[in-house]
């Protein structure tokens, strides 16, 4: 799978060997999933999806050696997502991307076996139950992830200001300033939703995550996600440049996972 051994997604053998290291990854709810809509139980009690990023604060932007990361300022509740399977609200920790090389494919999540370009993961934690984001994260109710998928058609008029600003982190561990964004703006109109429960698709893959996937993908163009691309999971010292590309895990295995969804195919 070409640079994902970057990532530890190549064979088992791969230089990072990471399926080793975190035996979670042979779990019982891994994610992410190929979504069958066909096999998708309908939930007429499943609560909307609602997202306050009203009072969010945007605090920085960083590659973090896998993906590029916008991270939030942690100090109130009201950034928040409720709703669907969730008893609490979830607060706002981060956002960050998945994509691939030029052609169709990027998202970790996939439909009927379709792949998408890219996916946009929004990361929030149950801060009503846990004292801190690392204590939600090893626990089965403590992470809530919305996904977004993201398909190649017109620019997408609010991303170009992340996508301006991905120059000043093109190199592994590097960090600037990125304030004032609210993430509100990437969310798709249609807010119908498949949800199930899994886990994180980074190492190290704790079994800690609520899904919560929405069906209608947003528009980006080819020229916003070549600035992605233009990323590279190596450091600025590194005498090997690696393109950062295909830094998404492929599907996992339901096993006896059942996938609600919010509405009638």
């Amino acid at each position: 799978m070409g640079d994902q051994n970057c990532w530890g997604y190549g064979d088992d053998n791969g230089p990072l060997n990471w399926y080793k290291d975190f035996p979670v990854a042979q779990g019982e709810r891994q994610s992410p999933i190929d979504i069958v809509p066909a096999e998708a139980v309908y939930d007429a009690s499943l609560k909307p999806i609602s997202m306050s990023y009203s009072a969010c604060t945007s605090m920085s932007i960083c590659n973090n050696g896998h993906s590029v990361m916008v991270e939030f300022e942690d100090c109130d509740d009201k950034t928040v997502v409720s709703g669907g399977l969730l008893e609490n609200p979830y607060k706002l920790k981060q956002f960050h991307f998945h994509w691939g090389r030029r052609g169709r494919r990027g998202s970790e999540h996939t439909v009927d076996g379709k792949s998408y370009h890219g996916e946009l993961h929004l990361v929030h934690w149950n801060s009503t139950k846990y004292k801190t984001f690392g204590e939600a994260a090893v626990s089965r109710d403590g992470l809530a992830v919305v996904a977004i998928f993201l398909e190649i058609g017109d620019k997408h008029a609010n991303l170009h200001r992340l996508t301006d600003a991905l120059y000043m982190v093109k190199f592994k561990e590097t960090k600037a300033q990125f304030k004032d964004f609210d993430p509100q703006c990437l969310l798709p109109k249609c807010r119908d939703y498949w949800t199930y429960p899994g886990s994180l698709t980074t190492p190290p893959l704790y079994e800690s995550v609520t899904w919560i996937v929405f069906r209608e993908p947003i528009g980006v163009s080819e020229k916003q996600m070549d600035k992605f691309r233009m990323l590279l999971f190596s450091g600025e010292e590194d005498s090997e440049k690696l393109q950062m590309v295909d830094n998404f895990r492929p599907p996992q295995p339901l096993n006896r996972r059942t996938v609600l969804a919010s509405f009638q195919s």
